[in-house]
Formats: structure tokens, sequence, C-alpha cells
């Protein structure tokens, strides 16, 4: 089988080689997988990194924290040869081998079924990246947002999550504001449906007061730091954020005066762990809220052998819309 494997250098240092490995070195699991379709996020570029971004615990490994494609042989009742499904987190490609590459064993805990009117290409169009987004708009009508209650803020809004984000709440009915840091996206945001183009530079200064004109009716954020802080506090009456990102810095330098004179929620979106029932819920919510055709136009179609590249391209920010990587 053909994979993309890192491999330790005598300096400590991985580098990543396309090659041909043995099927027997993958790893345990009850489910092997014919993967047809992976796809890029940030992780994945830490992951391709020399150190591994703190996430590999060793050598050689094979990154690649989500795939889709069809099973080929299964010890779990769950799954029979033929199906198709997805996997999404569970630190697959970081501490277990992923999908950079042909094939896959994971366990059977860690798949979900391919939900109906999604093919694996869009599957991985959507990806990590789209299931958070997707979580995320699901928190936030969970505490009450609706399209009533004025513009949603999206940070990040041209990387993606935030792309995918974009297309959703639009979708939905949702008045978009998406903020990016390059004035030149804003033609392809629009394009997703944003409403409204944020400069990064209005929005991402340190809070000089604690509650400023009420202005959002929900956020989501992928940048934390000064950003969110600022945020907090420009928030209408009882609106809530869903965090799902820390590009701008892991510190929350913010009043508590936001949580209490107005009500707001912060409300951390974690795809790692999701429990299986939240895990269908939302992909069943991708399949009819995402536009397909919106999707199609965030795709950048990539090989193998264009991923080493791409890692460092999206750790600096330099990849736009959703990279899908194709096996065959």
């Amino acid at each position: 089988m053909r994979a993309l494997v890192m491999e330790q250098g005598a300096d400590g240092l991985a580098e990543a080689q396309i090659k041909d490995i043995d099927e027997g070195l993958l790893p345990s699991g009850d489910v092997m997988v014919r993967v047809e379709y992976s796809t890029l996020n940030y992780k994945d570029g830490l992951c391709l990194s020399p150190k591994g971004g703190g996430l590999v615990r060793s050598y050689p490994h094979v990154p690649g924290i989500d795939f889709a494609g069809t099973v080929e042989a299964s010890e779990d009742a769950r799954y029979v040869p033929g199906d198709k499904v997805v996997l999404t987190g569970w630190r697959v490609g970081e501490v277990h081998w992923g999908g950079y590459a042909e094939k896959a064993r994971v366990k059977a805990d860690w798949l979900v079924p391919l939900p109906q009117g999604l093919t694996t290409r869009q599957a991985m169009a959507v990806g990590t990246a789209g299931f958070t987004a997707m979580l995320a708009v699901l928190a936030l009508e969970d505490h009450g947002l609706t399209p009533a209650k004025g513009p949603v803020l999206v940070t990040g809004a041209a990387g993606g999550v935030g792309s995918v984000a974009t297309a959703i709440l639009a979708n939905l009915g949702y008045e978009v504001a998406g903020v990016t840091g390059r004035p030149e996206q804003a033609e392809y945001l629009t394009s997703l449906g944003a409403s409204q183009i944020v400069a990064r530079s209005e929005i991402n200064e340190t809070v000089k007061r604690p509650l400023e004109a009420e202005t959002w009716a929900g956020c989501i954020d992928a940048v934390g730091g000064e950003m969110l802080a600022r945020i907090l506090g420009q928030l209408k009456y009882g609106g809530s954020v869903a965090a799902i990102g820390l590009a701008g810095g892991a510190s929350l330098p913010a009043s508590v005066i936001p949580f209490l004179l107005r009500g707001v929620n912060l409300l951390g979106i974690d795809s790692v762990m999701q429990p299986y029932e939240n895990r269908n819920r939302a992909w069943a919510r991708i399949a009819t809220d995402l536009p397909m055709n919106k999707l199609e136009d965030m795709i950048v179609p990539a090989t193998l052998e264009d991923v080493p590249q791409l890692g460092a391209d999206i750790l600096s920010g330099q990849v736009k819309g959703r990279v899908v990587v194709s096996m065959t």
C-alpha cells in the first residue's frame, strides 16, 4: 500500500516520504478501510512539521486526521465490507496512524457511516473543519440563536472552518459577517454567502471597554486571544460565542462583565472526542444544510505528493477553503 510516512533523521527531525509499505505494519483495529480521500487541517500541518507539532508521539508515522472510504474487512458487526465510512478525530493521525495512505485500520467506535446524500469526496471536503463548523452552529442554535436575532460573526472566515460555517449559516438564512485579514478574500466570502466583510484590524484590538455596542447575535471564533475578548463585549444580550480555535493565541484577556451584565455565553467546541450520537447529528445536518455547490467551490484538489508543501502552507495561513487529497 502507498502511504505518506514521516520518519525521523539522525538530527531528530522528521521528514515526509511517499513510500510503498506492507499493510501488516498498520496498527491494530477492528476495521480495515480502503481510503479514498483525506483532507488537510491545521493539525495535519503540525503533524507534518519536522518536530511533529507536539502531537506525534513516535516514528515512523502516517499523518492524516481525517479520511473517508470503503470498509474492506471488519471484525465488528456494525460494519461490513462495502460500507462507506467517515473518520474524524479520536487522535487518529496524531497518536494512531491516519489517512494519508491507501488503507487504514482503526477501531470501529471511531467510525461513522457516510451520511446519505454525501460522497466520500464531499465528506473530506467537509472533514474535521466542516464537522467542527457544524458542531458550532448546533451549539449556537441550542443556546437560542435564530436568524431573527441578528448578524452572526465568523472569524477566520476564509479558513476551513470559517468557509463551511459561512456557507451553512447563510444557507440557513443568517446574516453573516466574515472577518478576514486578507482583503483579497472578500469576493470569495461573498460567494459563500457573507453579507458583510470585517477587516481583522477593525476587531483585533485589546479590550478598551468591557462592553461595547450590542452588535452580534452570535459568533463562531477560530482566533481566540484579544479578538475573542473584544467580541464578548460586542455580543447582544444572551448571545453566544462558539470557540473553535486559537490562531490568535490561547490567552483570553477578557472581563467577566459581559457574562454578568449581558448574560453572554462562551461555548467550547471539541470535535475530537465527540460522542457517536452528536457525530451522527452533525453529519446529518451537514448533508442537509451545507449547499453542495458552495462546498464544491471551496475544494482545492491535491495528491499525496502535494501534502507536505500544503502542510507548511496551512501553518502560515496560506490555504483557502478545503483541500481534498485523493488516494486514487
